[in-house]
Order: C-alpha cells, then structure tokens, then sequence
C-alpha cells in the first residue's frame, strides 16, 4: 500500500498497527522489553495488577477479565463509549499504566531509564463467541502458564472475582468455551 507520497508503506512487526477507530470490546495483551521478569514477586505483582485497575478505571475502560504476570499481561475490557475518543484512549490508558509502573519499578531496582515494557497487541472482538472464549482464556490463563492448577487461586486475575460477582449460568457459560485454538499472542 502507498502512502499519499507515493513511498511504499510498510508496517514494523514489532510495532503492530494499532487500529482504534472505533469503540468496542477488545482484548490487549502487553509485555516486558526482552519478556524479562521483572515483576517477579508479590509486591511487584499487586502494584501492576492494581495499577491496571486504577488506569483502566480512569481512563474509562471497564474490565471484564484480566491476568497480570511476571513478564506480561492480558486483559479483556469495553472501550469507553462516549462520544469523544472512545477506543483511541487506550494509548493514553497504557501509557500510562506503562511509564508509572515503569518508573516505579526503576525506582525500586535502582534502575534508572531501564526498559520496562516492550509493545501491546490489540485486537477489536466483534463476535460473541469470540469474545466469550477470550474472556475464559484470560481468566484460565494462570492455570495454562502453570502457575495454578485452579484459576481462581491466582491471585493477580480475575478469576474469583468474575466466580464471585456473575451467576453461576455466566461462569459455566464462559468456563465451558473450548481455549486451546484461541491465536493470542502469549509466548511467554
């Protein structure tokens, strides 16, 4: 495809083409520079975790799965629907989330200007049953990395609070989507 100069317009793999036009539902998925682990411990762990909670909520994302990790994340949540940026403010929401956690971690490691996060990936969930088998391969995602033999017993997902707060027609509905075919990036 050419751009309006007439030059070829070639896309980088490793900065994948973030389409945000329209609000929606979608999946994102973000990892560390080089998938080091460098949230590797409890307190690390919850102030990532919670930090995706406090951004998603001021930026007006609603979570409806997530799963936090040593080296990445992933997350299922509805863009905001108002009439201004709608799905275009999850750059800002990561950023965000991104240089704070960042910076915070850095300030902990004595690691200043360190790398902390490499890309996200998202990807915009149009059909119902997609979107319900992503929702359970988030909030199974613990049990597949094998850090849990019960998703709800990892405590940096959504898992027992998503059991907790749907009925038990949602969670057998979600629980029972087949995850094994789902392409999401997680080669972690």
């Amino acid at each position: 495809m050419d751009n309006s100069e007439g030059q070829p317009h070639f896309t980088w793999p490793h900065a994948p083409l973030h389409s945000l036009g329209e609000s929606g539902t979608f999946i994102v998925t973000a990892g560390t520079y080089q998938k080091e682990r460098l949230f590797d411990d409890e307190p690390r762990l919850r102030a990532l975790h919670d930090g995706l909670i406090r951004y998603a909520a001021k930026h007006q994302w609603q979570l409806e799965a997530w799963a936090v990790f040593a080296n990445h994340y992933h997350f299922v949540a509805r863009s905001p629907a108002d009439a201004g940026e709608g799905a275009a403010s999850l750059s800002r929401f990561l950023n965000e989330l991104h240089s704070r956690s960042a910076r915070w971690l850095n300030a902990l490691d004595q690691t200043p200007g360190r790398t902390v996060w490499h890309n996200f990936w998202e990807t915009r969930l149009t059909h119902e049953t997609s979107y319900l088998a992503r929702l359970n391969y988030v909030h199974q995602n613990a049990v597949k990395h094998g850090l849990v033999p019960v998703a709800n017993q990892y405590p940096w997902c959504s898992a027992s609070w998503f059991e907790r707060t749907a009925s038990q027609a949602q969670v057998k509905t979600i629980y029972g989507f087949k995850i094994d075919r789902i392409k999401v990036l997680d080669d972690y």
